[in-house]
């Protein structure tokens, strides 16, 4: 039997032999650790680099191609022209317009000219989160910015630039066929089709507004909503040409309902009351008498109102071959029928030489396209306001 002191003695050599062994494994351990560190740090580095290059070659590329877009068409030498410095900013828009106007004819020129005209502005929520609309109901007003989407030249505008050419000057209906500089009107065919529009905060309701006075036709991509402030937005003493002053330029004398298209509307109003941005078919009715009252035909048509081509279209209505397509018209026994579309409603009417309108039937559309936000939606958070 081994002496206890040499049991104790041996105890210790091997621990201290297995601390040594561990410390020996730990350091080599902790080598390959730091070889692999230094291995990832190195091909970090290179991939950095790598992204580096590409990115500068890109910048390069992307300079180069606009520097050539940017040059002079048919010039021999590589001359940039003053355009050099633009750039081209894509706008997404974060909302569509649902409104009481289905299409460009009759829709007001001007915004609270129509006070009865309302619409809906419906927000995407993917773009704009609800809190965004925080605090907006506190504003008695605000300001739309939006795309003339139903503009004759966007195609060109937008698909084929090469091919579209400003327009100096455009007709203005005050001037009753008059031209002025587009930039001194508010005319849809702009260098950019972009317009401004301020309009009545009537409600808001998570990603929708309730809008009233909209001079808005129902599709109208939205690009911003800012607030109007009166303090700055609205400027004393402000000064307009002398032919915006004339009262009343397109005023019309008289706005008279046949009992025919009375009971016509009352037919009507039972299949787009649910949908409708409106309470009642008396309320719809003041609405088309506010549409009503500013001549809203197009220069031609009040110029030669019974030199007319007309041919039949899908709905058996008939259409005037100009840029006022959807300005419908027939030509009657007592002269040039106009239709005006509201609410998947078509109201026929007649103007006599006297600038008197008699409104005279009224019947569905049959491709109107029914709203999700009608008036009973809105009723509730309304509360005891009467719109």
């Amino acid at each position: 039997m081994a002496p206890p002191r040499s049991l104790a003695g041996a105890a210790i050599a091997a621990t201290a032999a297995a601390i040594i062994l561990s410390c020996l494994f730990y350091r080599r351990k902790c080598a390959r650790l730091a070889a692999r560190v230094r291995e990832l740090e190195a091909s970090l580095a290179v991939t950095a680099e790598k992204a580096a290059a590409e990115r500068r070659g890109r910048v390069r590329a992307q300079q180069s191609l606009r520097a050539l877009s940017q040059l002079e068409p048919g010039s021999d030498e590589a001359r940039p022209t003053k355009a050099a410095a633009s750039a081209s900013y894509p706008l997404v828009p974060i909302g569509t317009v649902e409104s009481c106007f289905s299409t460009r004819n009759g829709t007001p020129r001007q915004p609270l000219v129509v006070t009865l005209a309302r619409a809906t502005l419906v927000l995407d929520p993917a773009r704009v989160p609800a809190a965004a609309l925080e605090g907006l109901a506190s504003y008695s007003h605000c300001w739309i910015l939006y795309v003339f989407h139903l503009n004759t030249d966007l195609d060109k505008l937008w698909k084929d630039p090469a091919r579209s050419k400003l327009k100096a000057k455009v007709r203005v209906p005050r001037l009753k066929g008059g031209k002025m500089g587009v930039l001194a009107t508010r005319s849809p065919h702009r260098p950019n089709p972009i317009g401004l529009s301020v309009a009545k905060v009537e409600a808001v309701n998570g990603h929708t507004l309730l809008l009233s006075g909209v001079d808005l036709v129902d599709g109208t991509p939205v690009l911003d909503i800012k607030p109007y402030l009166p303090y700055s937005d609205s400027v004393k003493g402000a000064a307009v040409p002398s032919w915006l002053e004339v009262d009343g330029a397109l005023a019309v004398e008289s706005v008279h309902f046949s009992e025919h298209f009375i009971s016509a509307l009352s037919t009507c109003w039972m299949h787009v009351q649910q949908m409708s941005l409106y309470a009642s078919a008396d309320e719809f009715q003041d609405l088309i008498k506010q549409a009503l009252s500013w001549d809203i035909r197009s220069i031609s048509q009040r110029n030669r109102p019974h030199q007319v081509s007309v041919e039949a279209d899908a709905n058996g209505h008939c259409g005037e071959d100009t840029d006022d397509d959807h300005h419908h018209r027939d030509t009657g026994r007592y002269g040039v029928v106009y239709h005006l579309h509201l609410e998947g409603i078509d109201v026929s009417y007649r103007i006599d030489q006297g600038s008197n309108i008699f409104v005279e039937d009224a019947t569905l559309l049959p491709d109107a396209v029914q709203k999700r936000h009608g008036y009973l939606a809105w009723r509730d958070k309304l509360g005891s306001s009467v719109l």
